[in-house]
């Protein structure tokens, strides 16, 4: 028998992969869960999902789904035919576009929709326009498509809405593509009709794609001083001429309470949705049948309890941004959609706090996570040190008690 030479060397991983970060904000909510189940009372504002429970007709959609083995089969790759139509409907009431569903591909939640949006569009050494503070998700899914992502920070000074002067300053001739989020995660922030409609302008100026994600359009509330909602206005619905050249993400995951169920779409020009469904159709083909009927039954059924949640998170941001602006060293513009505010505390850092002196908001994050047993996200996960994320989708009790922690963590 042959003796077997020994191993000259060790099996590699993707170089690719391994650059990828972890999300910063499901590391720091898995932090605050594993201390909470060791006993620690722990608030955590970490998450971005709604702490409701998905609305019933929406899970009783589900279970009659259940018993229809059609339901247990293959269907198309690129979503049901039923639910893409009704996703059509709705980027129409919402977004002021219409589409073909043959324009729509159901994904496996937003991110999934992010993923291949970027894929479909980006390649090797082309630049994405990534306004800042940002998703933590977006730069890396810019490097999977091997693409550069390039910041543009606005801070709280421009509530964290960059301008077209900005973007142009940092286009280059390698330029591709611009993210435009409104409502914004981590800040949000809202950009106003003639802000949208300047950013979309100069794309279709320049020729450039816009990622659109749209999630969070639903969740929207009304300045001080008046009681009717802002609405998040489509970039689509602002400049007509740019549908042809923006691909637009959303889903049910925060609407509905339905961040479990993985539920998201992209829509786009039919020569982008083309390509982007034959990655799909050899990535994961179609998404769960189930999940696919509930969220038909969301987009399609009463809206009430949309509404009653929305209601809900409005008193809640109306609260933290009231108790964090007592806080002194603490800036806080003040949201007009999504779920999360997102502070400036710069004034709180190169200053003592229970015998430590944080220099950037990571260092803060783990001091206030230690002495006041409060989880925030640090600035670092989306952009710039110097700042916060708190989502205030947690219930009204412990969302005032976390914030009444901090100020007397940091009372003067």
């Amino acid at each position: 028998m042959t003796e077997r030479a020994p191993l000259t060397r060790t099996p590699s991983l993707s170089r690719k992969l391994s650059a990828i970060a972890e999300s910063a904000t499901l590391k720091v909510d898995a932090k605050a869960k594993a201390l909470q189940a060791a006993g620690r009372p722990v608030i955590s504002y970490a998450a971005g999902e709604p702490d409701f429970a998905t609305p019933q007709f929406i899970v009783d959609a589900a279970a009659e789904a259940l018993h229809n083995p059609a339901n247990f089969r293959y269907t198309p790759a690129a979503g049901l035919p039923a639910l893409r139509e009704a996703i059509a409907a709705k980027t129409l009431r919402d977004s002021g576009l219409e589409v073909d569903p043959s324009q729509i591909i159901v994904t496996n939640g937003g991110k999934q929709a992010v993923y291949q949006a970027f894929q479909t569009v980006v390649n090797p050494g082309d630049e994405v326009l990534l306004p800042a503070p940002y998703w933590t998700t977006y730069p890396e899914a810019i490097a999977l498509a091997d693409g550069i992502p390039v910041e543009v920070f606005a801070g709280a000074d421009q509530h964290y809405k960059v301008t077209v002067e900005q973007l142009e300053d940092a286009r280059t001739d390698r330029t591709v593509a611009l993210v435009f989020v409104s409502p914004s995660n981590p800040t949000g922030s809202v950009y106003t009709l003639e802000e949208t409609r300047a950013i979309g302008e100069w794309a279709v100026e320049h020729g450039i794609w816009i990622i659109t994600d749209e999630i969070y359009q639903n969740l929207v509330y009304a300045p001080d001083g008046s009681d009717a909602p802002v609405k998040a206005v489509s970039i689509v619905e602002a400049v007509p001429d740019a549908a042809a050249q923006t691909i637009l993400v959303n889903g049910v995951a925060k609407t509905y309470a339905m961040t479990g169920w993985r539920l998201g779409w992209m829509v786009g020009p039919k020569e982008a949705i083309k390509i982007a469904g034959n990655l799909q159709s050899h990535l994961c083909s179609n998404v769960n049948n189930i999940a696919q009927r509930a969220a038909l039954a969301a987009l399609t059924g009463p809206q009430d309890e949309v509404e009653q949640m929305r209601q809900a998170f409005d008193r809640r941001r109306r609260t933290i941004v009231s108790e964090l602006s007592k806080i002194d060293g603490v800036e806080v513009p003040t949201p007009l959609g999504a779920f999360y505010a997102y502070p400036d505390v710069r004034g709180l850092l190169g200053r003592e706090w229970a015998g430590s002196t944080p220099t950037t908001s990571l260092e803060l994050a783990d001091l206030i996570l230690e002495q006041a047993e409060v989880a925030v996200v640090p600035g670092e996960a989306f952009g710039p040190s110097g700042y916060l994320r708190l989502s205030y989708a947690l219930g009204d009790d412990a969302l005032l008690e976390g914030v009444q922690r901090l100020q007397r963590l940091f009372a003067s």
